[in-house]
């Protein structure tokens, strides 16, 4: 994992809405009623102070769609 901060965080399709992210990272991850998870328009926000939370969600999503660019 880079130390570099977190810039841009998104869900690529096949999200099967298990609500994993959310519970993880609320702040940045919102799944409404079994809809495909959407990241929160105000999530950058979060990114610094949740960097580890947001790369925990990506590494247990078990269908692996979150993404997470840096720099």
């Amino acid at each position: 994992m880079s130390d570099a901060p977190i810039k841009k965080v998104w869900i690529e399709a096949g999200c099967i809405s298990c609500k994993l992210c959310q519970d993880i990272v609320p702040q940045v991850f919102l799944v409404d009623d079994d809809k495909d998870c959407v990241v929160k328009p105000d999530a950058a926000q979060h990114f610094g102070g949740k960097a580890e939370d947001i790369e925990q969600a990506k590494r247990d999503c078990p269908v692996e769609v979150i993404q997470v660019e840096r720099g």
